[in-house]
């Protein structure tokens, strides 16, 4: 070594005592990281349970089903393969690779639990998964209906509670990762031991099917429900093109004027919607007792006032929610099923089987839409000649939940507005009775007619009714609150035409879709039941062919008809 090394060497060891000595003389470090020093055990079972807890969530995420009937003790106790294989790549990439693969894959794992979430949310309430290229506009109606059920305060807290949640859960999901990438990294033969022997275990199981509780221990949910997710995309990306043939495809489209609905002409006919009126109401052994007096005690009153009518049931697009859909199926006689579609048919030329009547010019064409309560464009596409919504039928009362009208009192309005005026031409109307609307909670009932007022009767009557958050805590009690609004709405129809319907008048009603799953039971089963009354003969007559129940319940075996073949069949039957 040369002087002038030996004497820096010398001067760097000095400096590196002096050094130590002076940090030997500090205080111990303080603040978040000092305590791992001076707690060195609980720091390492800090550490240990802090890689389980991260192991355990991502585990949780690979392996939770997206509905809630199907989530058991048992689904949590399988092996995905999608674990192993995450195990595999981040042992095989360098440091920097591994890290940003950690917490882009969290990242994504995150995203589909929101998305698992949302499907939950949506299986209980449309029986469907959440559709990711139509569905986002219905988030808006889910805070609606949060608000209209549970009041602002309720919807600003549902609010803020799933923005907390959504963060929580992609923050946790990444760094829950690239916790689980440091660990395989600074245990890489351990932990290259262990994903070989769980990836032969996985292999084994999934060889021989092996079940644990009824559950395949061995699992590829998680990469089958992406699959899922990106087919559904593509399919609904795909689904625009064609729509738009079936759109131009109309049996009636150079039909002239005086040759359509002819058999018609002259009646005063009336579609009416009943919310959630679902064949749940009539088939369910503790609804059906109860709606079977309720359609009794409607036919009596019918046949007294000279009326027949006769059943049958319609499959309808929805369940659950969605009335707009199912409305604009039955009324363009096309399958709705989605928002692009709804957005394409009411703006477009496509006509529908309320804008007929216009087209003909012998009906006076008009809306009874108490559930409006903003502007609503599409009522145009209706062939509409005036729209009465929420604002316009003058009522004074209180909501009921997210009911802005009581039935009885929208029917009343009807015939105020419209119906009851003297020399008047042919009416053809559109009339959505939401009262049996969720959350059924709480209700009207009916009353006698001349005391029905401006509406503010029914402040009492709302004070009277059950809350409902008390409700939907029991699926019991939220079935007997279903089927206590459909009796009312049913009522206040008979009612309406024993009281104001003539000779003339011909009602078509009809539910649009069946109640969520926690009246349902979870069926698929999507029917609603459809009736056709009038007081001429005539006019049942033209369908005495279709097969139908004579009364106002269709028997179990009436004929089943897609909503959408509506249209075409009606006009076909009364184009004479």
């Amino acid at each position: 070594m040369e002087p002038a090394e030996a004497v820096q060497s010398d001067a760097d060891d000095d400096a590196a005592t002096q050094s130590g000595d002076a940090s030997s003389q500090l205080p111990p470090r303080a603040g978040w990281f000092g305590w791992r020093a001076r707690f060195p055990l609980t720091a390492r079972v800090v550490r240990v349970g802090t890689s389980v807890l991260a192991g355990a969530l991502l585990l949780v995420a690979l392996v939770v089903p997206d509905r809630l009937d199907r989530m058991s003790f048992q689904s949590f106790l399988r092996l995905p393969v999608e674990l192993i294989v995450l195990a595999v790549v981040l042992l095989v990439l360098p440091a920097r690779a591994r890290r940003i693969a950690a917490v882009v894959t969290g990242a994504i794992v995150g995203l589909s639990t929101v998305l698992k979430c949302l499907d939950m949310g949506f299986y209980e309430t449309l029986a469907r998964p959440f559709d990711l290229v139509f569905d986002w506009v219905l988030l808006s109606d889910a805070a609606d209906w949060m608000k209209d059920s549970f009041g602002h305060s309720g919807e600003v807290l549902a609010i803020i509670g799933v923005i907390v949640l959504l963060i929580a859960v992609l923050a946790g999901s990444a760094l829950a990762m690239v916790r689980l990438a440091d660990v395989l990294a600074r245990h890489r033969p351990m932990a290259v031991r262990t994903t070989l022997v769980l990836g032969v275990v996985w292999i084994m199981c999934f060889t021989l099917s092996v079940q644990v509780g009824g559950v395949t221990l061995a699992t590829k949910g998680y990469s089958q429900f992406l699959s899922n997710r990106v087919k559904y995309v593509r399919e609904g990306l795909g689904d625009a093109d064609v729509f738009k043939k079936q759109l131009t495809v109309d049996a009636f489209a150079k039909t002239p004027p005086n040759q359509l609905l002819t058999g018609l002409r002259g009646k005063d006919v009336l579609f009416t919607f009943i919310e959630s009126y679902g064949r749940v109401a009539l088939d369910d052994p503790t609804m059906a007792p109860e709606m079977d007096k309720t359609l009794t005690a409607g036919d009596a009153r019918l046949k007294a006032a000279g009326f027949s009518s006769r059943s049958a049931w319609l499959r309808s697009p929805v369940t659950g929610a969605g009335s707009w859909l199912a409305h604009s199926t039955f009324l363009s006689g096309l399958w709705i099923k989605n928002q692009q579609r709804y957005r394409t048919v009411t703006t477009s030329t496509r006509a529908t089987l309320t804008s007929y009547f216009q087209k003909t010019g012998a009906w006076r064409t008009v809306g009874i839409v108490p559930g409006v309560r903003k502007s609503w464009p599409e009522g145009k596409y209706f062939g509409l000649d005036n729209i009465y919504d929420s604002t316009h039928l003058g009522y004074q009362g209180p909501y009921f939940s997210w009911t802005p009208v009581p039935d009885q009192f929208s029917l009343e309005s009807f015939e105020k507005l419209e119906y009851g005026k003297k020399n008047r031409d042919p009416i053809m109307a559109e009339i959505i009775l939401a009262s049996s609307h969720n959350p059924w909670s709480p209700i009207a009932h009916t009353i006698p007619w001349n005391q029905l007022g401006d509406g503010t009767i029914f402040n009492q009557i709302k004070k009277e009714g059950t809350n409902p958050t008390e409700v939907w805590k029991s699926a019991k009690r939220v079935r007997t609150e279903y089927r206590k609004a459909i009796q009312y709405s049913v009522d206040s129809l008979t009612q309406w035409v024993q009281r104001y319907g003539n000779k003339n008048t011909v009602l078509v009603f009809l539910g649009d879709h069946q109640p969520v799953p926690t009246v349902t039971g979870g069926t698929a089963d999507r029917d609603v039941p459809i009736t056709i009354v009038a007081h001429d003969p005539k006019v049942l007559d033209k369908i005495s062919s279709w097969g139908w129940t004579d009364g106002l319940k269709p028997a179990d075996s009436a004929p089943v008809l897609g909503m959408d073949k509506f249209r075409d069949r009606f006009m076909t039957a009364y184009a004479k």
